[in-house]
């Protein structure tokens, strides 16, 4: 399915917190999957991830793609001419295409990952406090550029598992990742749920362990992540790495829904075609 980001000066998510906790996250995930790659025998490039029809080397030069993209959506944020090149953009068969486009050579792979990574790392650092909060463009639309650091963090983060778990390493799983990973997922599919003409209001509570961790999702015209609960009929609960990935469609989600809350549960399933 198409995204249909929203556009504008009027994001259609927010997350609270202080801007720009995210980018030692960001830098600190991206340079741990480069080395990460670099360990990788032959034969483990062309092993299958958990991505289908997805190897090793399709994730890893799929990432290095994605840093071109998130640096480039960041400083033309700062131009103040935020960029909107995911109108039209399909989330399963445009990354696929481009994937299946990669060189074969690892070597090169780790060379333009690690290339990418220093460059996105770069234009992070040169990010003042006041600049974290301006707008910028990722697949929900415009938001800010903590939000876009957000995304880029649990993207990653989601794909590192997909290649180490399939090969029998073990992930890392940094608290302040996994934390902010589950935020953002969390408010992530409802907004992209309004994005796709959904109209119902509400919230919920998120409660999870190792890491502890507590926030509310609350939908109106926009999405609002805010930390502590709020009393809401409905929360998720369990291991925080357990519910991003059941929030990222990598594992099930052992949760009934109650009906009255399931569509903001539906959004991100709708756009991946789940």
């Amino acid at each position: 399915m198409l995204l249909t980001p929203r556009y504008g000066t009027t994001p259609v998510l927010e997350l609270d917190g202080h801007p720009g906790a995210i980018g030692e996250a960001l830098v600190r995930q991206r340079r741990r999957f480069v080395e990460m790659t670099r360990s990788l025998a032959d034969e483990q490039w062309e092993h299958a991830s958990r991505c289908e029809g997805w190897t090793v080397r399709h994730v890893a030069g799929h990432l290095s793609t994605t840093n071109f993209y998130w640096e480039a959506s960041i400083r033309a944020g700062l131009a103040g001419d935020p960029t909107r090149f995911l109108t039209n953009f399909d989330p399963v068969a445009s990354p696929a295409q481009a994937a299946e486009e990669l060189t074969a050579d690892p070597a090169a792979i780790v060379d333009t990952l690690s290339t990418t990574t220093e460059s996105l790392a770069a234009c992070v650092a040169e990010l003042s406090e006041t600049d974290w909060s301006t707008l910028a463009e990722a697949p929900p639309g415009h938001v800010s550029i903590d939000c876009v650091a957000h995304h880029a963090l649990w993207d990653s983060w989601i794909h590192e598992r997909d290649v180490m778990l399939p090969l029998g390493l073990t992930p890392s799983e940094e608290d302040d990742e996994v934390i902010a990973c589950l935020r953002y997922v969390a408010g992530l599919t409802p907004a992209l749920g309004l994005n796709n003409g959904g109209s119902e209001t509400g919230g919920f509570d998120v409660v999870a362990s190792d890491p502890d961790v507590e926030f509310h999702v609350s939908v109106g015209s926009e999405v609002a992540v805010t930390d502590g609960t709020a009393g809401a009929d409905f929360a998720l609960r369990g291991g925080a790495v357990d519910l991003v990935e059941a929030l990222s469609f990598r594992t099930p989600l052992r949760h009934e829904i109650p009906p009255s809350v399931g569509w903001a549960f539906s959004g991100l399933a709708t756009v991946f075609d789940r």
